[in-house]
């Protein structure tokens, strides 16, 4: 097996896996299909493994996500090298691609941004996923940086801990009073397992988590709303739909206005998050990077006191 990885292969695989099709890739490269073909079987001879998944489209092996991320990471050096050479385009801003979960990206996460000197002149790519999962686009070397619940660094990236996100268990007053047993003053625990739920999505377990602190064993309810959006969600449940975990951000507002009641003032749930990157000497990534953890540290923090109110009385 010979040890270089050469350049020319390198980026033909990178764009077939963009593209999602030989074919496509040929059209962005100006070869023929049969040509880019060449190239990665070629390349795939070099290491010795098979590095992508023939399906439509096409999706890379792990040892693929190897090279794919290699290839990345050489693109963001060379634009870096660029601008530093003066070599840039004119009007052609440095790209940063950054995953990060929704909750984040509703509520801390684009302030952080605009943290950011302008003068940098960066364009971000910003790809939307559960903070369990974020750390997968990394892997695969579709980002360079993610916010991810993970404090386990990827391979070739560095990670930091941003802290915590508090979720506050909440209902609307009335949904309250009916599943709940608010005007009762039955203990929530008795009745928290058939209320109807919001979650956002099938993976979404901070409900079924709340449930588990107050009931072991137990889960939440299958009448279950799903509601894939952070602002959604909140809506939702200050809707009556059910009830649900909402960021503290988001939820104090409509605490303050009696929209919504706490549950379990003693009872939250906190997500912690961390910041992962390529480990690049790159001056746009690090200032983001700062951006990133300074915002964190002024939102985060653990989540601040809420005033109690509480579900019974």
């Amino acid at each position: 097996m010979m040890s270089e990885l050469p350049l020319d292969q390198v980026r033909t695989l990178l764009a077939v896996v963009d593209e999602g099709t030989f074919d496509a890739a040929a059209n962005v490269l100006r070869l023929t299909p049969s040509a880019v073909s060449q190239r990665v079987k070629a390349l795939e001879q070099r290491t010795g493994r098979v590095l992508l998944m023939r399906t439509k489209p096409v999706r890379p092996t792990e040892s693929g996500e190897v090279v794919v991320r290699f290839a990345r990471q050489l693109a963001r050096l060379e634009r870096d090298a660029r601008t530093a050479l003066g070599m840039s385009g004119p009007g052609e801003p440095t790209l940063l691609s950054i995953a990060v979960n929704s909750d984040s990206l509703a509520t801390w996460f684009l302030p952080a941004l605009r943290r950011v000197p302008q003068e940098l002149d960066l364009a971000y790519e910003l790809h939307r996923e559960d903070q369990d999962h974020t750390a997968t686009l990394l892997r695969e070397g579709l980002v360079m940086a993610a916010v991810t619940s993970s404090p386990e660094a990827v391979t070739g990236c560095s990670v930091r801990r941003l802290g915590r996100m508090r979720y506050l268990p909440v209902a609307e007053p009335g949904f309250a009073d009916r599943w709940l047993g608010r005007r009762a003053g039955t203990d929530v625990r008795e009745l928290i397992e058939d209320a109807p739920v919001v979650s956002f999505d099938r993976r979404d377990d901070l409900q079924d988590s709340f449930v588990r602190r107050l009931v072991p064993g137990a889960r939440a309810s299958s009448r279950r709303h799903l509601v894939p959006s952070s602002e959604g969600f909140a809506s939702a449940v200050a809707a009556g739909m059910g009830w649900g975990m909402v960021p503290d951000v988001q939820a104090e507002p409509l605490l303050g206005d009696g929209r919504l009641v706490l549950l379990t003032p003693d009872r939250t749930v906190d997500v912690p998050l961390h910041w992962q990157q390529w480990k690049l000497d790159s001056p746009a990534l690090a200032t983001v990077a700062e951006a990133v953890a300074a915002e964190a540290a002024d939102t985060l923090a653990g989540g601040r006191p809420i005033a109690p109110r509480p579900l019974r009385g």
